[in-house]
Parts: C-alpha cells; sequence; structure tokens
C-alpha cells in the first residue's frame, strides 16, 4: 500500500479524468501520470474547437504542446521537484504525420538545457479531445 505522502496532486494542473493521482514518489524518483493540455477546473482545452457533440472540429497543436508542458511543470513544481530534474518523458500523440515537426520544435525549444530521454509514439485516440499527452519520470530531492 503507497504511503499517502508519495501520492501527490497539483492544486494547479488539471484534475485526473479517472482514479489515479497526478503523481507518486518511489525513493527519489517523481513518476507522474500522463498529463494532457486541460485546463484546471474547466473542461477546456487550450486550441481545440468541438463541435456540439463534443468531436473535435479543429485543433493548434501548438497550443496544446505549450499547455501540456506548463501543466508537467506545474505538477512538477507541487511535488516538490522542477523541469530541470526531469529523466525520462513518453510522448504520446494522435496525428505524428502532421503534428511531429511542430511538436518537436517545442520540445527542442523547452528542453534545450536539459535533455531527458524520450520516446514518442503515435496513438489512435486519447481519452478525452486532445491531440498530445505526456508521461514522465524526475528526480525528487
Amino acid at each position: 500500500m503507497a504511503n499517502e505522502k508519495d501520492i501527490l496532486n497539483s492544486s494547479k494542473a488539471p484534475e485526473p479524468v479517472g482514479a489515479y493521482p497526478h503523481a507518486r514518489r518511489v525513493g527519489n524518483l517523481l513518476f507522474l501520470s500522463g498529463v494532457g493540455p486541460r485546463e484546471r477546473g474547466t473542461k477546456k482545452i487550450p486550441g481545440v474547437e468541438l463541435d456540439e457533440k463534443g468531436n473535435i472540429v479543429s485543433y493548434d497543436i501548438e497550443a496544446q504542446c505549450r499547455s501540456v508542458f506548463q501543466n508537467v511543470r506545474n505538477i512538477l513544481e507541487d511535488a516538490g521537484s522542477n523541469w530541470d530534474n526531469l529523466v525520462d518523458v513518453t510522448v504520446f500523440l494522435t496525428n505524428m504525420k502532421d503534428d511531429f515537426a511542430t511538436y518537436n520544435r517545442l520540445y527542442a525549444e523547452y528542453f534545450k538545457y536539459n535533455q531527458p530521454c524520450r520516446t514518442t509514439v503515435e496513438v489512435n485516440k486519447l481519452p478525452t479531445p486532445i491531440a498530445i499527452e505526456l508521461k514522465c519520470i524526475a528526480t525528487i530531492d
């Protein structure tokens, strides 16, 4: 059973869409659950336009990338870690063909000085109408 102090939730990141925490500490490692670009306290997704049935009409991958990177930063900081402590990032994109170049350019901007290991995969769909999700591991002091 997990120690309650090792289960971490951010007051700034969007609420999880399931029964999981934002992060969990194990020793000096911090494991983040999948993080998307939604805004806290709302279902709003930066850069996404939905129709009346909730289907994606259009989206801006740059706005989503910037938002998801900020959400990851918020979780790390609320957990007592920071962006520079990221050691591994797994990225899920729903449209590698159209979005990879923009995502890769922004990733290089955000990770200019800290270069964690990275895996990027295309998935058919994510749990909410988003185009990107990150799964991260960081160190924590």
